[in-house]
């Protein structure tokens, strides 16, 4: 049966409001509440029930970061993940590359059938791990699956895509790399139960040396700064004024 590997992310919780420091280095996370990315949930979620449905008989979260990365972990391993798997990577960021690194890492040394992961982070918005981390691997790839589809006789995946002009239908072989958008499925809550197993759970914990892969920063972050106050609309009284105002105005006609 097939092994799946999902990668999730701790970030700030997104009902959180942004405060940017005062030395305008990075955005304030002390204090802060920190939860796992919302696009990591679905991925996860979608993991779930594959093994659910009878295609995989096993689900494997890994996150990369600072030792805190243990309670995504184990928000992980409550909604229903049988393992989990922490790269302490220290506090300094790792950016998309070293994170593809690593995570081919874990597949060539867990082997799963299947690597799914968020189309993005919503600290960041990168949008690059998982299309990395499939050129590293030379898996085909299935990215903003808004549904997904396993053949398990075919060993084939396909994958409703969301794309500018609508929805496109990919069929790709596995193993393969899937990065999930919004609408693949809503992601289930971990119950009381499962939260307090989830605490006496062992989480395997490796570096990146032990991974054999050097973390360097490939992105200079050169400020962080607050987006400008947006300026209060206006009523116009009429098309003809609400024309001058777009053309003599603002100017975009």
């Amino acid at each position: 049966m097939m092994k799946i590997l999902v990668a999730v992310k701790r970030v700030v919780d997104y009902a959180v409001k942004i405060r940017v420091k005062a030395d305008k280095s990075a955005v304030e996370t002390s204090n802060v509440k920190m939860s796992m990315n919302p696009f990591c949930e679905i991925a996860l979620e979608e993991a779930l029930r594959i093994r659910e449905a009878g295609a995989a008989s096993e689900v494997v979260a890994v996150s990369i970061g600072p030792a805190q990365c243990t309670e995504t972990l184990r928000t992980a391993l409550a909604m229903g993940a049988d393992r989990a798997v922490h790269v302490d990577a220290g506090a300094a960021p790792v950016y998309p590359l070293s994170v593809a690194k690593i995570l081919r890492a874990i597949v060539e040394e867990e082997k799963p059938g299947l690597l799914i992961l968020g189309k993005q982070a919503i600290d960041d918005d990168c949008n690059q791990t998982g299309q990395m981390v499939a050129g590293l691997l030379r898996w085909p790839q299935g990215t903003f699956a808004s549904k997904v589809v396993l053949d398990k006789e075919k060993q084939v995946a396909t994958v409703e895509r969301e794309v500018d002009g609508g929805l496109e239908t990919i069929s790709i072989d596995l193993p393969a790399v899937i990065t999930t958008d919004l609408r693949l499925n809503q992601p289930r809550y971990a119950t009381l139960p499962n939260i307090m197993k989830a605490k006496s759970k062992t989480i395997k914990k490796i570096s990146p040396a032990d991974l054999k892969v050097e973390l360097r920063s490939d992105i200079e972050v050169v400020q962080v700064t607050e987006p400008p106050q947006r300026k209060a609309g206006a009523i116009v009284s009429s098309v003809d004024e609400l024309i001058h105002r777009l053309k003599d105005e603002a100017r975009v006609l």
